[in-house]
């Protein structure tokens, strides 16, 4: 499926609402892609040992809104460059109690509840169908719960994060049955993002940073204002730097026990 990857870059990072600058950068470049253009030029540098590519998936003028962002062109674009490992960030709501603003969610399963995007690499001629029943890393997700705890980062260590359409929010009656389902987070980008990733055998580590509690909670819990919002969203990427920059020096140079990089072993017949 690919030419062999120029290797530029061990780990891939994308940015999510209001996370645009993240490492020194030493060089921009444009990947072309059979699916178009990815959301931005990919902006590499190092951390420590590791070769590190960053790509806003809004941009870095959040010009692109989350139904219309390029998942395939900007998944293929970081594999091209020779990443084995995603990093998913992204801005969430809450919809639980216990989930509150300021915390760190390592999610470990999505639901998905996004229409019209396309979420496969694989059109035929070949059937393939790769297995989303453990869609996150399992041995990123290790490393990136002990680092936050480790830096004093309000962790939980699982979640399930609904991904919606977008652009519009939850209506609260949309939101209190997500909440009824025992979900713990919401989202608008998480899918198709994770699983192209796994369809092209990356590791991948989703970091839901909770803003605020969603429609369905208000009632239940004292609805958050604007500016705290934004108070929060501005905390949360500062924390966000700081796991960033310990997690990646945590992560050993060779997968051997996670899985991820012999999926398609598995998906085809």
């Amino acid at each position: 499926m690919f030419k062999k990857p120029q290797h530029q870059a061990d780990i891939g990072v994308f940015g999510g609402s209001g996370f645009y600058k993240f490492i020194e950068i030493e060089k921009e470049i444009d990947v072309e892609t059979p699916y178009g253009s990815p959301s931005d030029k990919l902006l590499l540098g190092r951390l420590g040992n590791k070769k590190v590519a960053f790509l806003p998936r809004h941009d870095r003028n959040h010009s692109i809104p989350p139904h219309k962002i390029n998942y395939r062109a900007n998944v293929w674009a970081m594999k091209a460059l020779g990443v084995s490992r995603i990093i998913s960030p992204c801005a969430a709501g809450s919809l639980q109690k216990h989930v509150e603003p300021g915390d760190f969610v390592i999610c470990d399963q999505f639901v998905n509840k996004t229409y019209g995007r396309p979420d496969t690499f694989y059109d035929g001629p070949i059937a393939t169908h790769v297995s989303p029943a453990e869609p996150y890393c399992p041995e990123m997700r290790s490393i990136a719960i002990k680092t936050a705890k480790d830096t004093g980062i309000k962790v939980h260590e699982t979640g399930t994060v609904v991904v919606i359409q977008g652009p519009r929010f939850s209506t609260k009656a949309e939101s209190k049955f997500f909440t009824a389902q025992g979900w713990e987070v919401i989202n608008m980008t998480q899918y198709p993002e994770v699983y192209l990733a796994r369809e092209l055998e990356m590791c991948t580590l989703n970091i839901s940073l909770i803003t605020d509690y969603d429609a369905g909670l208000v009632g239940d819990v004292e609805p958050v204002s604007h500016s705290a919002v934004i108070k929060v969203f501005n905390e949360n990427n500062e924390k966000l730097r700081k796991l960033l920059f310990a997690l990646i020096e945590q992560i050993p140079d060779e997968r051997l026990n996670c899985g991820c990089s012999n999926v398609l072993e598995h998906s085809r017949i």
